[in-house]
């Protein structure tokens, strides 16, 4: 018996995902969240959004929000608040970070309270980081060298053990 990996990720309602806008088609945005089909995200799934007031959203914009709707029988559908109405850090990302993948298991174990990574890491470079459960990872730093060492290291850690990564953070940090 080989274990594959599961290359796509399926939809589960209530999961964070980094979505990326492939299509505005009505009142509607189209989003590639790396399933097997596309999820939907109204205009009006964003914070203070109305009729008048549309949020400025383009193809090609990274999306950061939840499945509202996620089942077999239906198209996902996802949001950019929370059941008060509130983005709750979930909306457009700014345009200027770095998108990268990682495998689902990774991205659990970075989304763990007090995980030691982020821990580490933050103590490096001060950076912005958004995880989605769908296996995508953004992440900005104050250069676009910090941020590709923010990139390599959370790669890295796929297949580096604590003692390995935190030799690595030592020297980086010139320690």
């Amino acid at each position: 018996f080989v274990h594959e990996p599961r290359l796509q990720y399926v939809p589960v309602k209530g999961d964070h995902v980094i979505g990326i806008v492939t299509a505005k088609a009505g009142d509607v945005f189209k989003l590639d969240v790396g399933g097997s089909e596309q999820a939907s995200l109204s205009y009006l799934a964003f914070e203070g959004a109305t009729k008048r007031n549309r949020p400025n959203v383009q193809v090609g914009d990274l999306i950061y929000g939840q499945f509202l709707v996620a089942n077999k029988d239906m198209e996902p559908e996802m949001v950019c608040i929370d059941s008060s109405g509130r983005s709750s850090g979930m909306g457009i990302i700014g345009q200027d970070g770095f998108l990268f993948k990682v495998s689902l298991g990774l991205v659990r174990k970075l989304l763990a309270p007090k995980c030691e990574i982020i821990q580490e890491l933050s103590q490096l470079y001060p950076f912005e980081l958004v995880l989605g459960m769908n296996g995508r990872i953004w992440v900005k730093a104050k250069t676009v060298q910090q941020t590709l060492i923010i990139v390599n290291i959370l790669e890295a850690c796929e297949y580096m053990t604590a003692e390995q990564r935190k030799q690595a953070l030592a020297r980086l940090s010139g320690n």
